[in-house]
Formats: structure tokens, sequence, C-alpha cells
């Protein structure tokens, strides 16, 4: 299993549910729940990533 090196999100605050972002040198984004304690890992692309992330930005503008 390689290991990879985790980014907790900006917007997680203190507590047990956050977040992690990390990149594979092959350019696949891995995301993972600090609170799951099979460190279950999910894999995407770069471009879906993205979208995601405009998705939920334009969901919180919107409020």
């Amino acid at each position: 299993m390689p290991i990879h090196t985790w980014q907790k999100s900006s917007y997680c605050g203190e507590g047990d549910s956050c977040v992690n972002v990390a990149a594979a040198p092959t350019g696949t984004i891995h995301l993972t729940e600090s609170s799951d304690p099979a460190r279950a890992v999910l894999g995407t692309t770069p471009d879906a990533f993205s979208a995601l992330l405009r998705t939920l930005k334009e969901e919180t503008l919107r409020g």
C-alpha cells in the first residue's frame, strides 16, 4: 500500500470528522475521512475533484 502525504481540509475545525486529501505521483487524488477507523480511501481524477470543489463552492455561495 502506498504511503500518502495527507493534508487536512482547511475547513476542518476541531473534532474527529475531517476530510483529508493526498495527491499520488500518478496524478490520482485520494480522499479519506479522519473519523473512519477503516481508513477507506476514495480515488478520483484531478478533473473530477476540481468539479466537486467547484460545485461545493457554488452551493456555499447560494447558501
